[in-house]
């Protein structure tokens, strides 16, 4: 007999071979069938836990597979500064935080965007120091490539107008004075984070408890962490005290390719609820910092075409690692955002792979966000996964034009090109630069309606991709990026029982209410851990 049983749902499960059933029987933590309603009732026995849905649409546990997991936690516990709209409001949040803790306690997270500022324009250290002559501020933007510092976090990092811009990095200082702005970009960035004391193991046990909930009210089951190695070691002692509810699947960075080969680990490695996945690299940085490298300029900035990020310097280091990793039997995932940063990579992977040989890699570009026509192909003929975050594009949609110009624009999250040409979508958030929302992700590729309303019809409507394929992005295309596509991602016998419970019937209404549906449950391992 089952242990619970759905009854009268529309399931949509993912699978091809059985695309849609009536309901769903789970024993333990595994799916025992898919089918009828009627066929079901076979199973329900004096301990069954029945639950009647009632026409309501279920899905596979929604998988994200980029997401900044523990950050996550850290910033629904710390300043918020994505919607602010002005410098006024951005000011007075941090006023306001400032107020609210002891004086020396570092003000930091908050994800601004100042691309939503009216006018928009880079916040610099003079707006916020008039507000925390007593508190060190390293608040990032939401893309994590640039932050604003005070003065005293200056001070503190011993930063001044002569201090030399380091390899991969840009510290932005006034045209006139020579004096830092207080804006810091990528490899800089860590001139001032490297004074930030390290959170202690109790307060990123308690930013991951806090992510974890919010992944349940949002049906996310599974979720990539493209981390560190020391949030492995958060994420063991919550599954040691049976806390974890959602898989979790971490990368670390590839500057740590020895632990892998010292220790002569396979990816993935691990159990069906924590893995360690592989190795995550930086190629360059993003577009809204300006960081993103391309072959040609800025339309807004002619003098500047983007930055290597410092894990490609010495030159020739990424390929080393990667090779090395290749040896090894290690996944890797790159982060790669401009055309030429795309380019460079798949040069990279190709010449890895032909030397070689063929075998089941499996790796990633992440974000695969400004591409070459040409490049299109290749990652599909390579077998490269294309990891990418659908709320971008109707993010970056309202202000990308006047960054980089239509033309290149045009293979700007180029979704259905990829699958057109036969790449394999896996789709996340970017979590905490996007919100880990995978209905928000869908609408936004179902429909690429700018957040701005400006794009009724969708920002380059003709890279939108269909509900179907955006969903098996977000569900089987997530398993398969991490190797465990027979073991979920599709609501089939024997597949792990991880299912969300929709408010509506999302392949039933337009495109453009799909943003209106809400997670009404989510069953994580076989049990029900969110309920609306």
């Amino acid at each position: 007999m089952a242990d619970l049983v759905l009854l009268n749902g529309t399931v949509w499960t993912v699978n091809p071979d059985q695309p849609w059933a009536e309901a769903v029987a789970l024993k333990g933590d595994k799916i025992l069938e898919a089918s009828s309603s009627e066929e079901r009732k076979g199973m329900i026995g004096d301990n069954t836990q029945v639950i009647d849905l009632k026409g309501d649409l279920v899905l596979p546990g929604f998988i994200d597979s980029h997401t900044h997991f523990l950050d996550g936690g850290f910033s629904l516990l710390s300043i918020r500064l994505r919607g602010a709209e002005s410098r006024e409001e951005f000011i007075t949040r941090i006023d306001d935080k400032a107020k609210e803790i002891e004086k020396g306690v570092w003000i930091l997270d908050g994800n601004w965007d100042h691309q939503s500022f009216d006018p928009p324009e880079l916040p610099r250290k003079e707006w916020i120091d008039p507000v925390t002559p007593h508190n060190p501020v390293c608040v990032n933007r939401h893309d994590g490539h640039m932050v604003l510092v005070n003065s005293l976090a200056l001070k503190l990092a011993g930063i001044t107008k002569n201090t030399p811009t380091p390899a991969g990095g840009e510290i932005l200082k006034d045209s006139e004075t020579g004096e830092p702005t207080g804006i810091l970009k990528d490899a800089a960035m860590n001139l001032v984070m490297r004074h930030i004391p390290e959170p202690s193991f109790k307060e990123k046990l308690k930013a991951a408890e806090v992510a974890l909930k919010h992944a349940a009210e949002l049906g996310v089951t599974s979720a990539h962490d493209m981390a560190y190695a020391e949030n492995f070691e958060v994420y063991q002692e919550l599954l040691k005290q049976n806390k974890l509810t959602a898989r979790l699947y971490v990368y670390i960075p590839i500057t740590e390719v020895e632990i892998y080969a010292r220790l002569k680990l396979k990816t993935p490695f691990g159990n069906n609820l924590l893995k360690i996945g592989g190795l995550k690299g930086f190629v360059d940085g993003s577009l809204g910092s300006s960081t993103a490298l391309f072959f040609d300029p800025y339309t807004d900035n002619p003098r500047k075409k983007g930055l290597l990020h410092s894990q490609m310097f010495p030159e020739g280091i990424m390929e080393k690692r990667i090779i090395q990793a290749d040896k090894a039997g290690l996944q890797v995932a790159v982060h790669a955002i401009g055309d030429k940063a795309n380019n460079i990579l798949l040069d990279i992977f190709e010449r890895i792979i032909t030397q070689n040989g063929e075998r089941d890699r499996r790796w990633r570009i992440e974000h695969a966000q400004h591409l070459l026509p040409q490049d299109i192909e290749r990652i599909a003929n390579l077998g490269i996964i294309a990891s990418v975050q659908p709320y971008h594009a109707i993010d970056d949609g309202r202000w990308a034009e006047r960054k980089i110009g239509r033309k290149r624009c045009q293979y700007t999250y180029a979704f259905k090109s990829l699958v057109e040409k036969g790449a394999v979508l896996a789709c996340g958030s970017d979590w905490t630069v996007a919100p880990l929302d995978p209905i928000g992700g869908i609408y936004a590729a179902v429909t690429r309606q700018t957040l701005d309303g400006k794009h009724p019809e969708g920002w380059f409507p003709e890279q939108k991709i269909s509900l179907e394929e955006t969903i098996r992005g977000y569900t089987l295309n997530g398993a398969y990026a991490e190797f465990s596509e027979n073991l979920k991602g599709s609501v089939e016998k024997g597949k792990l029982a991880d299912l969300v419970v929709l408010s509506r019937n999302i392949f039933k209404i337009q495109p453009d209410e799909i943003q209106k549906t809400e997670v009404k449950m989510t069953i994580f391992n076989g049990k029900v851990i969110y309920k609306k």
